[in-house]
């Protein structure tokens, strides 16, 4: 219970400081990223929007504190279950159930865009191993057996939950 009414507090004053408008009204798009750099340090522009789009259940682009809570109860202490299921639609970005091969490159394009460690290319291919059903995508289910047998795939394609801090 404190902890939610914390969260809720948060959204008060973080939806007051960004707009002075009242938090009845909540977060857009662009309130929402400032709170989720600022707040969890997160940079990476194509994963805040994807973060925005899950939060945003009733997708009216605006989060409410329901919402607000309701996604940061996954985000901040979500079981390993919760945490699948999230940030498989935070990497599902067509939302049509499945991480294609187009969408593995477009995320991993920009998780390595400021390292020179890897191509995009072949960590592609590396992830393919994981297409369990030899389909040329990831459906939920290949994502949830990797991430099982893996813990660290969970955010194999960007940073989507905050660290440990």
């Amino acid at each position: 219970r404190s902890e939610v009414e914390c969260l809720i507090k948060l959204f008060d004053m973080l939806v007051t400081k960004s707009s002075g408008r009242s938090a009845a009204v909540g977060f857009d798009r662009n309130m929402f990223r400032d709170a989720l750099h600022c707040t969890f340090g997160m940079t990476d522009d194509i994963l805040m929007d994807r973060v925005f789009s899950v939060f945003d259940r009733d997708h009216d682009n605006c989060i409410n504190v329901m919402e607000w809570v309701e996604g940061l109860s996954i985000f901040l202490r979500g079981t390993l279950e919760e945490r699948i299921k999230y940030c498989f639609e935070v990497y599902d970005l067509n939302r049509d159930g499945y991480i294609s091969r187009e969408e593995m490159f477009q995320l991993l394009k920009n998780c390595f865009r400021h390292s020179s460690e890897e191509d995009p290319n072949e960590a592609v291919k590396d992830l393919i191993d994981i297409d369990y059903d030899h389909d040329g995508r990831l459906s939920f289910t290949d994502f949830e057996k990797a991430v099982r047998d893996e813990n660290l795939l969970l955010e194999a394609f960007g940073p989507c939950l905050p660290d440990i801090k």
